[in-house]
């Protein structure tokens, strides 16, 4: 299925969210929390992320994960993921409990597009010191996208994963996580890469990337997505196709903030003084920019409907 056909569908049933220029979002995709193996990529930055989370929670930031937060397809137990990063999701249960998140599903974890998969494995959890079940995140949805909706200007922010339309993720991801939980899953350990990932195939990455960029210039919807690793943040006069990034990163990881109607790429790295002592610094490193920039008051939204 072509990815400008895929994405209308997509578009037409995600889930709105409506926002001002008060409002303060922050953007993760492809954290890939994993069961705290050698295997599992999240776990060098975990205290990072956690530093990240800590302050923009204080800072009043609404948390949406954008796709492929859990790496559903090597580790596929999910009670696995919950206990290795146990401190992790007591930091976003603070955010739902304050009505601050939002989670999209992606192709790592697309499991969670079953109403009946989430109910078993995140309204509640186990809790090892009073040997009973607690609540995690009850009644919450995983959605596949989500429209931002400017309440004063009505511009349009799309949120989506980014595997919509990349065949081997999307369509037939049933045969790349077979693949990955019982071939990849064993040669990751010897630094071995599954070639059917953008986020280690340059040819995919950027075929990925191109399609991305018809569709934004054929709607004119400002898009934001993960998926592909590598991130994106566009000049004004570029299509305007956002990326976060990751947070696999050997070196550290990226979002995207938007902050009081302006939109900037961060990166949060380990740094060290002269004394030795290491830190975690936040460094905007583009942005930040007006949405205003990305915003076509009259966009061609031809093919919307799917024709």
């Amino acid at each position: 299925m072509q990815t400008n056909k895929r994405l209308d569908q997509v578009f037409k049933s995600a889930f709105p969210v409506p926002f001002d220029d008060n409002s303060r979002f922050v953007f993760f995709s492809d954290v890939h929390r994993g069961d705290d193996s050698l295997s599992d990529e999240f776990g060098r930055n975990r205290h990072i992320y956690e530093h990240a989370l800590d302050h923009y929670y204080r800072h009043d930031y609404t948390y949406i994960e954008v796709g492929d937060g859990d790496e559903l397809w090597e580790h596929p137990k999910y009670e696995h993921i919950l206990s290795a990063h146990r401190s992790t999701f007591d930091l976003l249960k603070k955010y739902y409990d304050s009505g601050r998140l939002l989670m999209l599903f992606g192709n790592h974890n697309i499991q969670l597009r079953d109403p009946n998969y989430v109910k078993k494995n995140l309204y509640y959890t186990y809790d090892e010191q009073s040997d009973e079940m607690v609540p995690l995140f009850p009644g919450i949805t995983v959605h596949e996208a989500l429209i931002l909706k400017h309440r004063i200007t009505n511009q349009e922010i799309f949120v989506v994963h980014g595997n919509q339309g990349d065949m081997l993720n999307d369509q037939f991801w049933w045969v790349s996580r077979f693949m990955i939980q019982h071939v990849w899953r064993f040669l990751h350990l010897v630094g071995v890469n599954y070639a059917a990932s953008p986020s280690k195939n340059k040819y995919k990455r950027h075929k990925v990337e191109i399609n991305y960029n018809k569709w934004n210039e054929r709607h004119g919807i400002m898009l934001i997505c993960g998926h592909t690793h590598r991130p994106k943040f566009p000049k004004p006069d570029e299509p305007a196709y956002f990326n976060t990034g990751c947070c696999m990163h050997p070196r550290g990881i990226t979002c995207l903030e938007l902050t009081d109607g302006e939109i900037s790429y961060v990166s949060w790295r380990v740094h060290s003084k002269p004394d030795g002592t290491m830190y975690i610094r936040k460094t905007v490193i583009q942005g930040p920019k007006p949405l205003s920039c990305f915003y076509k008051k009259e966009p061609n939204k031809e093919g919307l409907t799917g024709e």
